[in-house]
């Protein structure tokens, strides 16, 4: 059975990694952050009092909404797929990444890709 000394392996080690080139990263180094606005919206609400939800909605491939509303206003992300969104009468459609601020109005959508799609809603109901 082989046994490796650790006293002198863990030298070793670290001695080869420094004269190899490979940068060493410090606790006390920042990694940049990136941070980029994808959608800004100003808005009144109807209420001081706000119900935020979040929701994930998972659309089997050529799935078409009925028409409806929701609760609240709020932007919808796309995580996959691509999504035929029609509110007041226009038709936009947006894939995966995009973002759109929806109404809360009467609205339909269609999943119009090559397969499932998935959107979050992040909705801003008034408190009931």
């Amino acid at each position: 059975m082989l046994k490796i000394q650790t006293v002198k392996f863990i030298p070793a080690m670290l001695a080869a990694l420094y004269l190899s080139g490979i940068p060493a990263v410090s606790a006390q180094e920042k990694i940049g952050l990136n941070r980029t606005v994808l959608l800004e919206k100003k808005l009144e609400l109807p209420s001081p009092n706000i119900d935020a939800k979040v929701i994930r909605v998972a659309f089997p491939f050529g799935f078409k909404t009925p028409w409806h509303t929701h609760e609240g206003p709020g932007p919808r992300y796309i995580v996959k797929g691509s999504l035929k969104v029609v509110e007041h009468g226009k038709a936009t459609t947006y894939s995966a990444g995009e973002i759109f601020w929806e109404t809360g109005e009467l609205m339909s959508v269609e999943n119009v890709g090559d397969d499932a799609a998935e959107l979050i809603i992040f909705e801003l109901a008034p408190n009931k």
